[in-house]
């Protein structure tokens, strides 16, 4: 390199699964035969009527060019109908929502908009480890605030609200919650809006995991208030199983989004419009879409399960979401550890609970986007070399 990188670079490292992907991919050249069961990215497909929606419309010559910054007023208007009927949630389409190229583009959008140098951010631990890479990207300071298991991996605000606050501008929040699967109550949600009014801090709840293996989908934007101190980013990537077609978007006040347009037009350029359009039809799906596709996760969730007991892990099955997250019974071994003698003995990588935070050092985590004739096959291989 002739040039040096820019010291906001040395802040963060690369993302651990674009690191692992490749080291799994060399270990496929060598002939080693892997069994991925650490990344979120839904195998089925989206729904029928969505895919010929989306070549249907790329038919039309009208929908190659730049499209609007804020998305059609189309996917806007199936956001706030979506939202209206599984959250009760009242949606301005044409202020508060923001279509993005997917939510976690927004992560960083907010955290760009927002944060500066001498901000703090409250960021769970253990959580999505992206929350903190854009907020030390921005020059903030990151503050974490612990999560337990004997909490029920809820925050303590009462602990939170006896620390000094005053530079804290935005406290990340996702429930469901990833990595653990824990649901959020109208109580938490209630609380953090208090919580948030009393210390003037802008909660961020990332929501993408709404609807699996959850009958009750909620929204933070449902609580009185919440829209004056709290946004949410959404997204169609697991509960439509769009991940690449990168469908997500930030609801809220329209003064918090018209900031986060300011950086954001200076970032992209729109959307493909026909995917935008096949958008608005998996908006539209029945409730029958995600019976259905629950109906798949049950049955390779207690696969999971059965992997977790040979593994001689624990987990909560009142757990929601796309994953598995389990307790390693041996206080003696972390996550890493295990991971690693598992990928060694059998070829089946499973995600360290560590990459979230050092809340989760001692616990793993399996997702359930795998069939489940290659989860069994995982079960056996475990099974037999009783790793």
């Amino acid at each position: 390199m002739i040039i040096n990188t820019a010291a906001r670079i040395h802040t963060v490292e690369e993302y651990y699964f674009s690191r692992k992907l490749k080291e799994l991919d060399q270990l496929r050249r060598k002939g080693h035969q892997i069994i991925n069961l650490g990344i979120g990215s839904p195998d089925l497909p989206p729904a029928p009527t969505v895919v010929a929606a989306l070549g249907t419309h790329s038919e039309s010559s009208a929908g190659h060019g730049y499209q609007s910054y804020r998305g059609i007023p189309e996917l806007r208007a199936a956001y706030a109908d979506w939202y209206k009927k599984y959250f009760s949630v009242t949606l301005n389409a044409e202020s508060e929502i923001l279509p993005l190229i997917g939510s976690k583009e927004g992560i960083m959008h907010l955290s760009m908009t927002f944060l500066e140098a001498g901000d703090e951010v409250l960021i769970p631990n253990p959580g999505y480890p992206a929350y903190a890479a854009t907020a030390r990207l921005a020059g903030a300071t990151v503050r974490y605030y612990n999560l337990s298991e004997e909490q029920n991996w809820l925050p303590d605000l009462k602990g939170l609200a006896q620390t000094d606050l005053t530079k804290v501008k935005i406290m990340w929040i996702n429930y469901p919650h990833m990595p653990t699967g824990t649901s959020a109550t109208t109580d938490l949600f209630n609380e953090l809006v208090d919580f948030a009014q009393r210390h003037k801090i802008l909660l961020v709840n990332d929501n993408p995991y709404s609807f699996i293996l959850n009958d009750d989908p909620r929204s933070i934007l449902s609580v009185s208030g919440a829209k004056s101190v709290a946004l949410e980013l959404n997204s169609l990537s697991k509960s439509h199983n769009m991940a690449g077609w990168r469908m997500g978007m930030l609801a809220g006040d329209s003064a918090y989004l018209q900031e986060v347009m300011k950086f954001k037009s200076n970032m992209d350029s729109g959307m493909f419009r026909p995917a935008m359009l096949a958008a608005v039809e998996a908006l539209g799906n029945p409730s029958s879409w995600y019976k259905n596709l629950n109906t798949v996760y049950r049955k390779r969730r207690a696969v999971v399960y059965k992997i977790m007991d040979a593994l001689n892990c624990v987990y909560n099955r009142d757990g929601v979401g796309l994953f598995v997250w389990a307790k390693i019974k041996d206080p003696q071994i972390n996550g890493f550890e295990l991971v690693d003698k598992l990928l060694a003995a059998t070829g089946v990588f499973v995600t360290p609970g560590g990459i979230f935070g050092s809340q989760g050092d001692h616990y793993i985590r399996i997702s359930l986007c795998a069939k489940e004739e290659t989860l069994i096959k995982a079960y056996e291989l475990i099974s037999e070399r009783k790793i």
